[in-house]
């Protein structure tokens, strides 16, 4: 007869067991590797993979429930015949009509009768002449399944077990149908659904491996393209495919990044020839005074070119701090300040400083006005506004802080009553060492980097610095945002 089942708790136990087994195993030193090498390392593989094993595991589910549900049906279906057939019998024995020799029904494969002291009484064809069969094991709910080898040969029955009462005393039933036909039904649903799910698994892996392979294409020429740019083939860009979705969004992007960097190259590149440009004109002139200087016997002459030495150095260093300031500004200045700023104190301290002036400033400022910033490089854009104003102004400079009463604004208008700039050269003047046809000269004191420095402060503190038409010049116009009243 059949074995009971394992219990489940040492059947949690093994499988814990052959888990940790396989933990070990795979980190075995000679092992290891192998496992790393045989990992799947490309997206296609791992999502090939991660494809099959989801419908694999929805599959293997589907299965079982289907093959617990047609278990159980069958199984159902056999034990209705033969508790119908053990029924039949037990009122013929009731009604004292029971023969020797039972026939059998479509569906049962033997009929046992058994006294109270467990002799024959009566019994199908089958089984006339033998002794009596013994209770299956497990029995439940009055019936059994169980391997009969009574009948000569291994049959899988379902037993069915009826206690009746009789003229001559109490007698039990038994009645087997064989659970073969069920058997077979399940091991030929159970082949049907291993190659289905075998069929559909490996279909589900070949459209994703192709689904995944055309999807990542694109991914793949982007990669690729990446890769072949270097530092001199910035011009290059991604391709861009034509449906809107990720990858094209991602190119997008990519291509945005390579214009930025491609912008930056040329800029750098630009700075760099114009730096040299202006480094080496002082500095040739500050080599041949020294030459001259230390040879020629005028002492007078001398002292003349030792001067002029001395303003072109101070040019040097002008140039240089400013080309300081404007690689830390490029390279984002650090955090972003802020530190709140007394913005009027600030103005009315800058404006008055700095001693005699070409021209005279004419100051406007509120009570107070706060923002958020750095006063350092506050003071540095309106000193190179005041410079600028003074450089180009003829009479007068006006300096007028207010605040925007919609946005909250600060509002800084430096102004001169010099000449107009022509619209198409206002945003070429805050081109690094770009002077404009009426400021040519160095005598002046412009290094070409005032303009531009002040924009990038502006832009740090998240502001802005434009020029617009005044009345009787030109102004520059800064806007600071988070300004407090």
């Amino acid at each position: 007869m059949a074995e009971p089942t394992p219990g489940g708790g040492p059947v949690r136990a093994v499988r814990r067991r052959a888990r940790a087994l396989l933990r070990r195993f795979a980190r075995h030193p000679r092992v290891a590797p192998l496992v790393e090498r045989l990992a799947p390392r490309s997206v296609r593989t791992r999502t090939t993979l991660a494809a099959c094993a989801s419908v694999a595991v929805v599959l293997l589910a589907a299965s079982a429930a289907v093959l617990l549900l047609l278990r159980a049906n069958l199984e159902r279906t056999v034990e209705t015949g033969a508790r119908e057939q053990a029924q039949v019998v037990a009122r013929l024995a009731a009604d004292g009509h029971l023969g020797a020799a039972l026939p059998l029904d479509h569906g049962t494969d033997f009929i046992q009768v058994t006294d109270a002291r467990g002799r024959v009484v009566a019994a199908s064809q089958n089984l006339t002449g033998r002794a009596a069969l013994a209770p299956g094991t497990g029995a439940r709910d009055g019936h059994d399944t169980y391997d009969l080898h009574a009948l000569g040969r291994e049959h899988h029955q379902r037993v069915t077990t009826l206690t009746t009462e009789t003229p001559t005393g109490p007698v039990t039933v038994r009645v087997g149908a064989s659970l073969r036909t069920a058997d077979t039904a399940e091991d030929l649903t159970t082949a049907a659904l291993a190659a289905l799910s075998a069929l559909l698994v490996l279909t589900v892996g070949a459209l994703t491996w192709r689904a995944t392979g055309r999807a990542l294409r694109p991914v793949e020429a982007i990669r690729a393209e990446v890769a072949a740019i270097g530092d001199r083939d910035l011009d290059r860009r991604v391709p861009e495919p034509r449906s809107d979705d990720e990858i094209a969004r991602l190119a997008g992007t990519m291509n945005a990044m390579l214009d930025r960097l491609e912008a930056a190259g040329t800029r750098q590149r630009r700075f760099i020839a114009d730096a040299s440009h202006e480094l080496r004109s002082p500095l040739a002139v500050l080599r041949t005074q020294l030459e001259v200087a230390r040879t020629h016997p005028d002492p007078e002459v001398r002292a003349d070119l030792v001067a002029g030495a001395l303003e072109d150095t101070e040019r040097l260093q002008s140039l240089t701090t400013d080309l300081l300031l404007l690689a830390r500004l490029d390279a984002g200045g650090g955090d972003r300040p802020d530190e709140p700023v007394d913005l009027t104190g600030l103005v009315r301290t800058t404006a008055l400083a700095g001693g005699a002036r070409p021209h005279p400033v004419t100051l406007h400022t509120p009570d107070e006005i706060t923002v958020t910033g750095n006063a350092l490089w506050l003071g540095r854009l309106l000193t190179n506004l005041l410079d600028n104003a003074q450089r180009h102004a003829r009479h007068r400079v006006t300096v007028r802080l207010s605040r925007d009463g919609g946005t909250g604004e600060a509002v800084l208008d430096v102004a001169n009553d010099g000449p107009r700039i022509d619209p198409a050269d206002r945003e070429r003047i805050f081109e690094r060492f770009t002077r404009l046809d009426d400021a040519r000269s160095r005598d002046d004191g412009g290094t070409g980097l005032g303009l531009p420095i002040a924009r990038d402060i502006a832009a740090l503190h998240g502001g802005s610095l434009t020029v617009r038409d005044a009345p009787d010049g030109t102004t520059f116009r800064t806007r600071l945002p988070g300004t407090r009243g």
